[in-house]
């Protein structure tokens, strides 16, 4: 083996070496670009943009962007406190709470889908309770948001929770020592310290639910104008129109390439 190596190198030079790590990394590479490339060439078309603002496309891109930016302001708002408890304070169970949080990450979401079915149904756990006070959330917009949020919230959560855990724990004993109060350490120290990780959190809740798929049509159903979201358009256009599907797919991968290009402009600041 070493006698092959000695003349592998002598035939090919160094640049043999660089292949072995080059070579195997085009081919992954070119499986995710080709498949891209070949959606944007056959979506190329004189009726593209008469697809692309379509009555059913136009209605679900309105709702997708609606849906997902009210999901990205509920996990701010309610996922940005539980992140600094989490980053900050030491408790009993906390690594439980964690594993309950990044669950939704990794569990399929037709599971997902089914959870909420089954927790928030009409005939559901709880559900039923909210049925006799006249509220109905299976198969309406609100589904779509409860939906998003489930399985979008928790990267915020994470991104934020790594954003707050690597300030300095010198400028909270310090802030401590002025005098400052648990609010004002959160709002004044903590918050302009780990903001590009709660954008970048933010950015990738908003991408991901506006991606979301399997929870949503186990859970709102295919509505059109009330719960048919982007990805929903597209799999029901892929059987009616495949037009339409191809145009929301573009739309959809332009939007999510512009959302990563800030993402990732926003970890090179913080670097």
């Amino acid at each position: 083996m070493k006698k092959l190596r000695e003349l592998s190198h002598q035939i090919f030079g160094d640049g043999y070496s660089k292949w072995i790590f080059l070579l195997p990394s085009l081919i992954l590479l070119a499986f995710f670009a080709l498949p891209l490339v070949a959606l944007m060439y056959r979506s190329i078309a004189p009726d593209f943009l008469v697809n692309a603002l379509s009555r059913q496309a136009f209605q679900a891109l309105k709702l997708s962007l609606i849906t997902s930016s009210i999901t990205t302001l509920v996990a701010v708002i309610l996922g940005t406190p539980l992140a600094y408890l989490l980053a900050r304070w030491k408790f009993k169970h906390k690594a439980w709470l964690e594993l309950i949080l990044d669950l939704p990450i990794v569990l399929p979401p037709s599971v997902a889908g089914l959870a909420l079915l089954i927790a928030f149904g009409r005939r559901g756990m709880f559900g039923s309770l909210l049925s006799e006070l006249g509220i109905g959330i299976p198969f309406t917009t609100a589904a779509v948001i409860m939906a998003q949020v489930f399985v979008a919230a928790p990267l915020f959560v994470r991104s934020a929770r790594i954003g707050f855990s690597h300030v300095d724990k010198q400028l909270e004993e310090s802030a401590y020592v002025e005098g400052a109060t648990q609010w004002q350490l959160f709002y004044e120290v903590m918050i302009p310290i780990a903001i590009r990780a709660l954008a970048s959190g933010a950015i990738l809740t908003w991408t991901r639910a506006l991606g979301e798929f399997g929870a949503t049509i186990l859970f709102a159903g295919n509505l059109e104008g009330v719960t048919q979201t982007m990805p929903i358009a597209i799999y029901i256009g892929f059987e009616r129109n495949l037009g339409v599907a191809m145009a929301l797919s573009v739309v959809l991968i332009l939007v999510s390439v512009i959302l990563l290009t800030i993402t990732k402009q926003l970890d090179k600041e913080e670097e």
